[in-house]
């Protein structure tokens, strides 16, 4: 493991059986170079003594918001400044349903609620807590809010029962760590376009013909590529979604606007990911004030074609440039998305599904099948970070 090196790792334990093999895993972290301060839960400390862990780390453990006896404070915002990355393991059931409902009645908690880095929880508990529709609510939201979830494992469990809901092992979590800073440099030097979200197409000064994308998707897309180094640009339609970190975005209304939006910075791009759902047809005569039922007696809208953004930027790209394309198709996807390809002189498109429940629009679960020249490869149903992550895994494979 070489990639830990020098990095600030915030190492959180909660009160379980399996806080012991937290000591393992810190050694780990230590012993690959990593700078690692731990937050224990007050009955975490029921479980392994804060001077074991301190001795391994070389540093006081923080379990309280401040020490009694001198009233020296402990900023969990300055903690959330100083980390790389955040590893709560063994994360209980108590520890997750806070996590995922913002109680911060202890200092893990409210590190968790100030952390700029990514989070990686490792859940450890019995079998029928695991199974439980709350803990696996609670893990959803998680995911939803883009903790990465280190799955527990099958085995024998502190109550000798035999289920899931062992915490993966010290190893297995260090390489997982290990990986994610390996990747996320793997764009470092790149420029990546993402487009997201719907097109409003104004009819008058209250209506627009549109669609139901939230931009979930792309914007998901843009926050990946963004924590694998590349500089973004994420090109958005109306969203109601707040900008992602570390990602210069520009607002946008219309078709013509995003399409303006994307010319501007394209020919200085490496990678453009066009996820947005563009409305392939406008209004051809905008009224400029609100259309009266009982006046203006208009039955009809006539309709002009929108540019096809993907395809205009292809016409001008370079032999270096990557361009992916998104298509949303209800019959045909497979050899419709071949044929888009070719047509529109594309690297990739994501075909998404909107036959499959949990999958397209408004939801933070997605399903897609990815179309390159040289193959397809179909994905399972997924929350979208990690449907982002299997996309920019793709691309980093294409460089």
């Amino acid at each position: 493991m070489t990639n830990l090196k020098g990095k600030h790792i915030i190492l959180g334990i909660s009160g379980g059986i399996a806080a012991y093999k937290s000591v393992v895993l810190l050694r780990l972290l230590i012993k690959a170079g990593a700078e690692v301060q731990v937050v224990i839960t007050p009955n975490g400390k029921e479980f392994i003594t804060p001077v074991t862990l301190s001795a391994l780390s070389g540093k006081p453990v923080i379990s309280e918001f401040f020490t009694a006896n001198t009233g020296e404070w402990h900023s969990h915002v300055d903690l959330g400044l100083w980390a790389d990355a955040m590893i709560l393991a063994p994360a209980t059931a108590s520890t997750i349903a806070k996590m995922a409902t913002g109680v911060a009645d202890n200092m893990l908690v409210t590190t968790y609620l100030s952390i700029k880095a990514p989070v990686f929880v490792a859940p450890a508990m019995d079998l029928d807590m695991m199974a439980h529709p709350t803990t696996t609510r609670n893990l959803e939201t998680l995911k939803a809010d883009g903790v990465t979830i280190i799955e527990p494992e099958t085995g024998e469990l502190a109550s000798h029962l035999v289920g899931r809901g062992r915490m993966e092992e010290p190893e297995k979590i260090a390489e997982v760590l290990d990986d994610f800073f390996g990747q996320r440099m793997s764009l470092k030097g790149k420029k990546i376009l993402v487009t997201a979200g719907p097109t409003y197409e104004r009819i008058d000064p209250v209506r627009f013909i549109g669609n139901f994308s939230t931009g979930k998707m792309g914007y998901a897309i843009a926050s990946e590529a963004a924590a694998r180094g590349a500089e973004v640009v994420l090109v958005s339609g109306p969203t109601q979604l707040p900008d992602p970190l570390n990602v210069t975005t520009v607002r946008v209304e219309s078709a013509r606007e995003m399409l303006d939006a994307c010319r501007r910075v394209f020919d200085s791009c490496d990678i453009a990911i066009m996820s947005a759902a563009v409305a392939d047809y406008a209004p051809k005569n905008y009224v400029d004030h609100k259309i009266k039922r009982e006046h203006d007696g208009i039955e009809s809208i006539e309709l002009v074609k929108n540019p096809d953004i993907a395809a205009t930027l292809a016409a001008q790209r370079s032999d270096k440039q990557i361009l992916v394309g998104f298509a949303l198709e209800t019959d045909n996807a497979l050899e419709n998305a071949r044929e888009k390809l070719v047509r529109k002189n594309l690297d990739m498109i994501v075909v998404n599904s909107l036959s499959d429940k949990g999958a397209g629009f408004g939801v933070d679960t997605n399903k897609v099948t990815i179309v390159t020249a040289a193959g397809t490869m179909a994905f399972p149903l997924k929350n979208k970070k990690e449907v982002a992550g299997d996309i920019v895994d793709c691309i980093s494979d294409m460089i």
